[in-house]
């Protein structure tokens, strides 16, 4: 198939690729990747298009893995499941859920596939656990050359270090086997607090929920706080009805946030009012759900997203430090920065390598400018040595990421080895990882 054009979700990347192929399983994938090897042409696989950036980006064969969506294998006594890499995480929660069976944390989407996010370090937040690459066990992957590799702890080590956020620069990722556990509930609790309140309390906060994140409003002083934890015996927590869940989480979340950001576009002026509006217009609620529709929501108001993993004790300065800036600038931010946590991990390229993580999203609706928002925030969480995420918006290139992630030299001597020709790569790879040609010797 030609003259496709692609986008992906927010319209910030647009691919025009000679070819697109939709392998419908692993040998397909195998004869198309050895078909492109034979021809000297670049490949680039595609999940649901969540990334912001161009990482996904080719003009030359397009891999869709919307068909290659099985579950292969599903052990409930060991806790693993094995699908292939292109499974959506919603349809993955629906497997698990017959099976009684839960990923142990996510972030607050399921459109993504497993492949994309995993690739690209998506995480939720957590006291014990993050990133969904963390909570991999093994996985299978097609090299530039059509070799299928199979990695885990124990075998090929270094690989799995490296593949499990790959960019999908190392090969295409075929099949994944993830470490479950039994299916839980959440309770969640939703609370407005003060900005100061939760910044003076954060580390109680954080340490005695299992889940805590918070979002801040800018132009005001004011949060909303959100606490999941699995239920203790005696927990009276109720399900939300689902008339309340549809107009919170639905209608007020993303029909009526709509309508506030085209106002906001229009009538810029009017900003900090609406923020100070919707930040007393939060009311605390309370709630018992299945795990996965706690940690997920619908999202559909589209926005630009950047996202920096900070250490842990850096975030107060770095978002007091934004917070001024908003309030001198005369920039007008009518979507709330979220805050998130998790715990170090071995994820080579993992934004939470080595040391606990705060994650601090900055959002901007699509019809606002962006750019000198997330410049000041990325100076700041630069100053503190953030690491900014794979799939969001940033501009450092391989120099500055190089002094962020210190296993990087090593995951681009291991692209070189697997991939020396450069077939999976594109011009946002070769910015964050260097030309293949460069890369450092193994």
């Amino acid at each position: 198939m030609t003259g496709i054009e692609w986008h992906n979700w927010a319209r910030t990347a647009t691919a025009r690729p000679s070819r697109v192929s939709h392998p419908a399983d692993v040998d397909q994938l195998l004869a198309v990747m050895r078909a492109a090897a034979r021809t000297g042409e670049r490949v680039k696989a595609v999940g649901s298009g969540h990334s912001f950036t161009p990482v996904a980006v080719t003009d030359g064969v397009q891999l869709v893995l919307d068909r290659l969506d099985a579950v292969t294998e599903v052990d409930p006594t060991a806790g693993l499941v094995t699908v292939e890499a292109g499974l959506p995480l919603h349809s993955l929660n629906r497997v698990l859920d017959a099976h009684g069976l839960a990923l142990r944390n996510m972030g607050d989407i399921d459109r993504q596939t497993v492949a994309g996010a995993i690739s690209t370090g998506t995480h939720g937040t957590g006291r014990d656990s993050g990133a969904l690459a963390a909570q991999v066990h093994s996985l299978e992957l097609v090299t530039a050359d059509g070799r299928l590799l199979r990695c885990s702890a124990t075998e090929r080590p270094e690989l799995f270090a490296a593949a499990r956020v790959g960019l999908g620069a190392l090969g295409v990722l075929a099949r994944v086997t993830l470490r479950c556990e039994p299916a839980f509930d959440l309770c969640a609790v939703e609370e407005p607090m003060p900005l100061a309140a939760v910044l003076a309390d954060l580390d109680r906060l954080v340490a005695e929920n299992e889940h805590f994140e918070f979002y801040w409003f800018p132009h005001t002083a004011r949060t909303l706080t959100k606490r999941n934890n699995r239920p203790r015996d005696g927990d009276a927590t109720r399900p939300l009805r689902r008339s309340r869940g549809w107009l919170e989480d639905e209608f007020l979340s993303n029909t009526c946030f709509e309508r506030v950001n085209r106002l906001a576009a229009a009538r810029p002026e009017l900003v900090p009012a609406l923020n100070a509006v919707s930040a007393r217009a939060l009311s605390a609620r309370s709630y018992r759900g299945v795990s996965h529709r706690v940690f997920t929501a619908p999202r559909r108001v589209v926005f630009r997203e950047m996202e920096y993993a900070l250490p842990r004790e850096a975030l107060p300065e770095v978002l007091e430090e934004v917070r001024h800036w908003v309030d001198r600038s005369g920039e007008r931010i009518p979507f709330p920065a979220e805050v998130r946590f998790t715990p170090g991990d071995d994820v080579w390229l993992s934004t939470a390598y080595g040391r606990p993580t705060a994650y601090l999203a900055v959002h901007q609706y699509h019809r606002l400018p962006h750019e000198r928002y997330f410049e000041a925030v990325a100076r700041a969480a630069d100053a503190a040595g953030g690491r900014p995420h794979w799939g969001k918006l940033h501009r450092l290139g391989v120099r500055e990421l190089t002094e962020r992630h210190p296993r990087l030299g090593e995951f681009r001597a291991l692209r070189a080895e697997l991939d020396p020709l450069g077939r999976l790569s594109n011009p946002y790879l070769d910015h964050v990882l260097g030309p293949v040609a460069d890369a450092p010797a193994g």
